[in-house]
């Protein structure tokens, strides 16, 4: 779309200099902190952020007609749609190549650990990197996870990058932020849950998995990219537990990590 009025938009309204403005605030913390908002860009994220009734303030698209599906939901909810130029989407977007479609949320975390029968967890400790914060919210979803903690020193699960990397998880499960790592093992205790540190150098995973362990109630620490788990929180764990390797690969990322001992633990509760 030209940055200049489309006649194929006549009609729709433009987004205002204030609320572009005020949307791009929030590509930081500081921002999303002051506001209690984050900006939520890409279709598949933006239609889970449509499924959640009185969570979003605005949709912004570049193209109302290739969007209509999201436009209706929106009109449907009463959420106030506005049009964006090739200019504005660049100003929002931190992607090279922007699907133009954007959503003003609500945060949704809490710092309230959940109740109730859980099952499988996600301890992630001081994760600092959005991108593998995102896949991890993502993996926890797809395998079934109860909910992810991040602790307190972690990401901002409201990152745009963090958002987009979980391609919309973070709208289906619980994610809780700001808990002190050893409130949240002592949770996971009190709730009947093994904690298991994955890290290398521990029990093996096959091991783990063929003395039955992981058919129990079982919550995941997931430590640091740069320098893992410190011995203080392995200390914490009931056992620490490595992926078996068989390559020439020196070890695994976060995320991959988090997708094997998830589908791992994910298969042996539900066989």
């Amino acid at each position: 779309m030209a940055d200049g009025p489309n006649d194929d938009h006549a009609g729709w309204d433009r987004i205002s200099k204030g609320s572009l403005r005020s949307a791009r605030r929030l590509s930081s913390r500081r921002g999303r902190d002051e506001s209690g908002l984050f900006l939520v860009e890409g279709a598949q994220a933006v239609r889970e952020a449509l499924a959640w009734p009185g969570k979003v303030n605005l949709l912004a698209t570049s193209d109302p007609v290739r969007d209509a599906e999201y436009v209706k939901a929106a009109e449907r909810r009463g959420i106030r749609v506005a049009v964006l130029t090739d200019e504005d989407v660049n100003a929002l977007s931190d992607t090279v190549t922007s699907q133009g479609i954007f959503a003003v949320c609500r945060q949704i975390t809490s710092r309230e650990l959940p109740e109730g029968n859980v099952r499988l967890a996600v301890i992630c400790a001081q994760v600092r990197d959005p991108g593998n914060a995102g896949t991890v919210i993502r993996c926890a979803d797809a395998f079934g996870a109860d909910c992810v903690i991040l602790t307190r020193g972690s990401v901002d699960p409201h990152n745009p990058k963090t958002v987009r990397s979980s391609v919309g998880s973070i709208f289906h499960l619980p994610v809780v932020v700001g808990v002190e790592l050893a409130d949240a093992v002592s949770w996971a205790h009190q709730h009947h849950m093994s904690v298991l540190a994955a890290d290398g150098g521990g029990h093996s995973l096959d091991a783990v998995a063929r003395s039955g362990c992981l058919k129990r109630p079982i919550a995941w620490l997931m430590g640091n990219e740069a320098w893992g788990l410190p011995e203080a929180d392995r200390a914490l764990a009931d056992q620490v537990v490595g992926v078996p390797m068989w390559g020439a690969a020196e070890s695994l990322n976060l995320s991959t990590a988090a997708a094997v001992v998830l589908y791992a633990t994910a298969s042996e509760q539900r066989a």
